[in-house]
């Protein structure tokens, strides 16, 4: 895990763009900002995202081009993980599609600028 550390300032810029995504989509669907626990638990959950998307994209082949790499890694743990997760866990509820939906999507969004930000800040591999 030494890795997070050594990538603070990625990882704390890919955090950042979560929040500001997560705050811009409320506005766009015309939901209220939540207060301050909520906003505290989306930082929690944004930065520990950005950790271990950042864990992927430091391990990921560079053979298939950085770029494809990096956006390929976010769409395959977003698919692979997030996109279940929320589906099974809102569907269980009364949620419309359309919440479930805009959920998902949210959580692509941001994980793919999220993985375009710690590419652009400068991820850096462990020491051997």
């Amino acid at each position: 895990m030494i890795y997070i550390v050594q990538n603070a300032a990625p990882i704390g810029a890919a955090t950042l763009v979560g929040l500001l995504i997560g705050l811009a989509w409320l506005r766009i669907t015309g939901r209220a900002v939540p207060g301050a626990p909520v906003i505290a638990l989306a930082a929690v959950a944004e930065f520990w995202l950005a950790a271990i998307l950042a864990g992927a994209l430091i391990l990921a082949p560079e053979q298939a081009g950085i770029w494809t790499m990096t956006i390929g890694s976010a769409f395959v743990i977003w698919i692979g993980f997030v996109l279940p997760a929320i589906a099974v866990t809102l569907a269980a509820g009364p949620v419309r599609a359309r919440t479930i939906a805009s959920a998902t999507a949210y959580w692509l969004v941001a994980m793919l600028a999220q993985a375009a930000t710690m590419r652009l800040v400068g991820l850096t591999a462990p020491p051997a």
